[in-house]
């Protein structure tokens, strides 16, 4: 009988240790535990080893004190001009006040959620599309101060919200590509305009240069026919008549009215053939 009953001894006692051991958790540095007794609000535990009372004591949820983000996609949803989209998002957000967090709110995390989730279709109906797809920055500004006045009530700290997607339906898609690209066409005509007014401007100047200066003129013929001639060794150059003055001053040893002495040349040749100019134009 004795051993027997120092057997069931030692098996309460046991019992009793496992039950009084159960009390100690391990809370990391970013969690905290809000504990309960009796079912009224005790306070907030850890980090590192906390004991929590047993049959008395409960744990009602672990809470991370750290940044967290989610991603929520709302249903589609019609803009100020009446265009439906569906508009993906990213929420970041913290607790901040950890006794709201237990006694304000069921689930902190779905109930954030969900009032972003409904804040950014309100946000959407307030807008127009264009500012949707070119301004998202300022859209979700507006959003997270909403979902921010909406959360401080369970203690709950939205730091941002960033739009990730804004899906609008196939033919709007096709209809801005096609607004897109005449928008392109429409630049680069006022582009090639506009260039060829400032080249027009340049050719009149030059030409301004040229009839106030006769040997500026006569360089730029000459290198006009050099870079001509340089383009390939078969290439067949035919050099007009009424070319400038290309040669010494008049009155110099020689006095060309053309290319290297052209009109030298062919008075030299009508002489030959004995009428000088005026009788070779007679012959013509």
């Amino acid at each position: 009988m004795g051993l027997a009953l120092d057997i069931i001894i030692a098996f309460i006692v046991l019992i009793v240790a496992i039950i009084l051991l159960s009390g100690i958790k391990v809370v990391n540095e970013w969690e905290r535990l809000p504990v309960l007794i009796l079912g009224r609000f005790a306070g907030l535990k850890g980090p590192g080893i906390v004991y929590v009372p047993p049959i008395i004591g409960r744990v009602p949820m672990r809470i991370s004190t750290r940044l967290q983000a989610i991603a929520f996609r709302t249903e589609q949803s019609l803009t100020k001009d009446n265009i439906p989209v569906i508009v993906d998002a990213v929420m970041y957000y913290q607790p901040v006040d950890l006794e709201k967090v237990v006694l304000k709110v069921e689930d902190y995390n779905v109930a954030t959620r969900l009032a972003a989730e409904t804040t950014l279709r309100e946000v959407i109906g307030q807008t127009m599309l264009d500012e949707i797809l070119t301004e998202r920055e300022k859209v979700a500004a507006l959003a997270r101060n909403i979902i921010d006045s909406k959360t401080e009530t369970w203690g709950v700290k939205v730091t941002a919200v960033e739009i990730r997607n804004v899906e609008i339906p196939p033919d709007l898609v096709q209809a801005m590509s096609r607004q897109a690209q005449a928008e392109r066409e429409r630049r680069a005509r006022v582009t090639l305009a506009q260039a060829e007014y400032e080249a027009a401007q340049k050719m009149v100047e030059a030409a301004n240069l040229y009839v106030n200066n006769d040997r500026a003129f006569m360089l730029r013929w000459m290198n006009m026919i050099y870079e001509l001639g340089m383009e390939g060794k078969n290439m067949l150059v035919f050099i007009p008549a009424n070319l400038p003055i290309a040669g010494p001053p008049a009155g110099g040893p020689m006095s060309p009215v053309g290319l290297m002495g052209v009109r030298d040349l062919v008075v030299s040749e009508e002489k030959k053939q004995g009428g000088g100019p005026q009788a070779g134009q007679q012959q013509k």
